[in-house]
């Protein structure tokens, strides 16, 4: 029923990629001991200077072309790259959007005109993109978006509201959802993809604060916003299309389940060689889901790989794994909160932002972080709505 194109015997990682997690792990380790970056959790800080040093290691656009800036690299290398870097809590929010999603968006539906003026710049960590899906009232309900854009002599002229969109105001770039054409009755049908420039005239950015005072997210209004020809992405009334294969690959990484690993791993550590019992089961239980949303994530990642071929010829990035990526961002979501809840269990320690205590000052940044997870690449609803269907097979 699920998974039923992942080959599971397969997915142990090769020497190289055994080799390359090691030289993470000592870039990442040295980066903290000269205090680059203090690791935050439950949202990736941005930081332009840690995002173009990784870039000068070709850690950015890994599996690309070389001709557009990457590396042509496997899969699996840029797993590991992302499980290291959330281990360590790193601020890689600057191309984390675009290194997921939007490059492999572009090369799959751009033009030779966006994947030149992009993925280049994306790979040396010059670029930097947000996400226009969510708006208001609409939830995870992609197909409700108002946001509308009016063909015009030369482009398009895009009137709307996005939210929920991090770190709009560092990006230089998002990809907007919007409708082409009038309704027709059938929601999914004249939506398109546009690539908006932030600095363009009419477009605002307003902040969304977290409970703390830090910010990621915001509301972008687009007011009569000319966007170009040019800056289409793929084929107009196809956006419906495009954006889904993109949620496979926002919901399935493993991001949906490590956002809080470094307080697991802190955990462990207070409570010492000698825990007792039922901190023993905790900690058994939360092990061993961790190691089986890895075994999906992974799959899903060597099935959606860009270079490899399925046995019917077509590339493996057609195969529909979507409910495969919901489900992996489900189990993850319901996972990263019950590490924050076992910590409280086990480990009498009170939340605190300013603390040299490591395990509190995590505890307090997973607590103010927590419903996000809720929320980003898909509300929980509407993954189990997607789950279901598979289930039970289409409604009569």
């Amino acid at each position: 029923m699920f998974f039923e194109n992942v080959d599971f015997s397969a997915l142990e990682l090769p020497p190289p990629a055994l080799k390359l997690r090691e030289e993470v792990r000592a870039f990442l380790r040295a980066e903290v001991a000269a205090g680059s970056f203090a690791p935050r959790l439950g949202h990736a800080e941005f930081d332009a200077e840690f995002t173009r040093r990784i870039a000068a290691r070709g850690w950015i656009g890994m599996t690309w072309p070389k001709r557009y800036g990457g590396r042509e690299r496997p899969y699996l290398e840029r797993f590991v790259v992302t499980e290291e870097m959330l281990a360590a809590a790193a601020p890689c929010a600057a191309h984390w959007a675009a290194d997921r999603q939007t490059g492999p968006s572009l090369l799959r539906h751009g033009s030779d005109h966006l994947k030149e003026k992009y993925l280049p710049a994306i790979a040396r960590g010059e670029c930097y993109f947000a996400l226009g899906m969510s708006e208001p009232g609409s939830g995870s309900d992609l197909a409700s978006v108002r946001t509308r854009a009016e063909q015009v002599g030369g482009g398009w002229r895009v009137t709307g509201q996005k939210v929920w969109t991090s770190w709009a105001h560092r990006a230089h770039a998002f990809f907007v959802l919007c409708r082409t054409s009038p309704d027709s009755g059938d929601r999914h049908q004249g939506l398109s993809q546009l690539v908006v420039e932030l600095k363009s005239p009419g477009v605002t950015v307003r902040p969304i604060p977290f409970m703390d005072g830090r910010h990621s997210f915001n509301e972008v209004f687009l007011d009569n916003v000319f966007v170009p020809d040019e800056m289409v992405v793929g084929e107009i009334g196809q956006g419906w299309k495009q954006v889904t294969s993109e949620l496979a690959l926002e919901r399935s990484g493993p991001e949906r389940y490590m956002t809080t690993f470094p307080l697991l791993v802190e955990l462990i550590r207070r409570l010492g060689a000698a825990p007792d019992a039922r901190a023993q089961e905790v900690v058994g239980k939360l092990t061993a889901r961790l190691w089986a949303l890895r075994r999906m994530s992974l799959g899903i990642a060597v099935a959606l790989d860009p270079g490899a071929d399925s046995e019917n010829g077509a590339t493996r990035t057609s195969i529909d794994l979507g409910t495969e990526a919901a489900l992996v961002k489900d189990m993850g979501t319901f996972y990263e909160r019950e590490i924050i809840d076992a910590a409280r269990l086990l480990v009498e320690v009170e939340p605190a932002a300013a603390t040299l205590d490591r395990l509190e000052r995590y505890l307090a940044e997973t607590v103010v972080c927590a419903p996000i997870s809720t929320i980003r690449g898909g509300t929980t609803q509407v993954l189990r709505t997607l789950i279901a269907r598979r289930l039970l097979g289409p409604v009569k």
